[in-house]
């Protein structure tokens, strides 16, 4: 229908054959051109995310802290680094957490759960392996750590719908790409020829229907990875989960450092979360989500 409409737009402007040429001509590199403008906008998008799609052991560079000016999220990475091997697990924890605030990397972040494991931290520990897991699906090591940390505290793991598990098939930052260029190749595959006269052939629409396909299977992976910036974990253990949003509030029951929750709204010092056996409230500064607001 499209390439119908094209075509009397260009049979009813073309006074002559030169002037359909330069009209199929001007359009075609307009449909090329919002191309190489859809790229660009996903570009920005995964930019100001703030992650990187390349898995690294931490922040890269060779900055060095002049005086008076802040460590870079490198040479704080280093710091961490000579502490934990020191023994400092405080002070590794402490450098790792400032490195990620600068530069968030999932490297960088199993760092930090290995050192708050050694603290005692559960509850914090777990939450730096999941937030590893949201940069980098392919983390190896930080989901053992969180398979061995939960078998060894007798903690569950999220549950997750369907949507949600695949969208943790791949790093956050790869599903925008993915959505976008298949979408555009689909379209670019079946408009091109049309525009410029080509003989369409089988395998066109079968690249069509491939690029078709990949667009609409990422789209629950997009749902997924909205969905799951609600989902967060317990810091402190024995919080208390109470019926109402004050101190006086009935409690309903306890909940362990590492338990994972759904946050469903904030108020006045409190967030309402979901478990997986209720619904209440706790104190905010007991809670943290896995993609920080």
């Amino acid at each position: 229908m499209l390439a119908g409409l094209c075509q009397s737009l260009a049979a009813t402007w073309a006074g002559s054959s030169v002037l359909a040429s330069r009209w199929r001509r001007g359009f075609g590199m307009g449909v090329v051109g919002t191309i190489v403008l859809g790229m660009v906008l996903l570009s920005s998008a995964a930019a100001r995310a703030g992650v990187s799609p390349v898995v690294s052991e931490g922040p890269s560079g060779n900055q060095s802290a002049a005086a008076g000016r802040p460590l870079s999220a490198a040479a704080l990475f280093r710091e961490g680094v000579e502490a934990y091997r020191g023994g400092d697990c405080a002070g590794a924890g402490r450098a790792f957490r400032e490195s990620a605030a600068r530069q968030p990397a999932s490297g960088t972040l199993q760092n930090l759960g290995n050192a708050e494991w050694l603290r005692g931290q559960s509850g914090l520990a777990i939450l730096a392996w999941e937030q590893a897991l949201w940069l980098d699906p392919l983390n190896g090591s930080a989901r053992n750590n969180l398979r061995f940390a939960r078998k060894n505290v007798q903690l569950e793991a999220p549950e997750l719908a369907w949507y949600e598990v695949i969208s943790t098939w791949l790093p956050m930052n790869y599903w925008p790409w993915i959505t976008g260029a298949s979408l555009w190749f689909a379209v670019g595959i079946g408009l091109l020829p049309g525009i410029f006269r080509l003989r369409r052939a089988t395998w066109h629409q079968a690249l069509a229907a491939v690029g078709l396909m990949v667009f609409l299977l990422s789209v629950p992976a997009h749902l997924g990875v909205l969905s799951r910036t609600r989902l967060g974990f317990v810091l402190q253990k024995d919080t208390l989960l109470r019926l109402t949003p004050t101190q006086q509030g009935q409690v309903i029951t306890r909940l362990a450092a590492g338990d994972p929750a759904r946050i469903e709204r904030f108020r006045a010092g409190f967030v309402l979360v979901r478990t997986s056996r209720s619904l209440g409230w706790i104190e905010a500064d007991r809670f943290a989500l896995i993609c920080p607001r």
